[in-house]
């Protein structure tokens, strides 16, 4: 027989949302479906470093910078974000973007001998097209093999960067015109907002009305839920998920002529941890790793998480390996966060 204690616990347990005290009410609804928390933790973040080195964090060009970086890890972002949402993983973004990086190099050195507009163009288009190549790969992969995802894309993060490897001999390529550079690198809207920002920005805007207000959208969500219910109510569910990998792959080559263009190199090993932070941005900024809740705003913010640390750490000179615990560490958390408001939603 059950006791008069498990009866209670039982009975505190089931207890619907609406006849919770307001106090309960108001923080479940906090921590399941809003970001505020994500921007408290940001700020403690951003706190802790201008406390302990006001002179080199709360600078504007520091800002700037963070800014910077975070615009190339917020667009591999994007394309994880409507992966996670369908209960899907992508591990291959940083490869996939050095990649596209090297391949818009090599094209680049061969048209205009690196220089001028013609080149860049080659060179965008190239980076664009690897991009999609191997986002194609991986949903083909995933949908007609029926290979995991975490496996696929696992594969393809040691394939394809061993392949970029392969294609420049394992040293950076230099070959970037330099209309690339002082444009998109390094140029800024009336001498201020840097273009990269803006650019990632759009893509962000873009992508969060896409998820949100439109049938690609619904359909991602959808499937995230369930992709058995997809199935029966009519969803290409195999279509769709090829739709998906393929713009993640694709955002990743964007990323690789951006990064070409702030770096004016390949970066091959610049992008380590591109996929945890990612990964990490994802679902801290509230999209869940089980799918089915994704959130393009909660992106946006979880992005500044990772990229914060490393700067943060930089200018504190604490030792680069840190930097990658600290990745680890947010991306654990993370994971248990969104557990945690699972189980909170489940009880809902």
């Amino acid at each position: 027989m059950m006791s008069q204690l498990d009866q209670a616990q039982e009975t505190e347990d089931v207890t619907p949302l609406d006849q919770r005290p307001s106090w309960q009410r108001r923080l479940v609804v906090l921590v399941t479906e809003s970001t505020a928390f994500i921007f408290v933790a940001l700020l403690a973040m951003l706190l802790v470093f201008v406390v302990l080195r006001p002179e080199a964090f709360a600078t504007v060009n520091n800002l700037r910078n963070i800014a910077i970086a975070a615009s190339i890890l917020l667009v591999i972002s994007v394309g994880q974000t409507f992966v996670i949402t369908t209960a899907g993983i992508d591990i291959s973004v940083g490869s996939v973007l050095v990649i596209s990086g090297v391949s818009a190099s090599l094209m680049m050195a061969q048209v205009g001998g690196g220089a001028g507009w013609a080149s860049v163009a080659v060179g965008v288009g190239a980076a664009l097209a690897t991009g999609l190549f191997f986002g194609l790969l991986n949903g083909l992969l995933i949908t007609k093999a029926k290979l995991p995802p975490l496996i696929v894309t696992l594969g393809s993060f040691g394939g394809v960067l061993g392949l970029a490897k392969v294609m420049t001999g394992g040293i950076n390529l230099r070959t970037v015109p330099p209309e690339l550079v002082n444009t998109l690198g390094i140029g800024r809207l009336f001498g201020f907002v840097p273009w990269l920002v803006i650019i990632a920005l759009l893509i962000t805007t873009a992508a969060g009305v896409t998820l949100r207000y439109t049938r690609f959208g619904r359909y991602t969500v959808a499937i995230g839920s369930s992709e058995e219910a997809a199935r029966r109510v009519g969803i290409n569910v195999d279509r769709h998920l090829l739709k998906v990998y393929s713009l993640s792959g694709l955002l990743a080559g964007m990323a690789g002529i951006m990064s070409l263009a702030r770096f004016s190199n390949t970066t091959i090993q610049g992008h380590d941890t591109d996929n945890l932070q990612s990964i990490a941005a994802v679902v801290i900024g509230g999209t869940s790793l089980f799918g089915g809740i994704g959130t393009m705003f909660g992106t946006l913010v979880g992005v500044f998480i990772p990229t914060t640390l490393q700067n943060g750490f930089v200018i504190l000179r604490i030792q680069p390996f840190w930097q990658e615990v600290a990745v680890g560490v947010v991306l654990i958390a993370a994971v248990y966060v969104d557990q945690w408001k699972r189980r909170a939603r489940d009880r809902l």
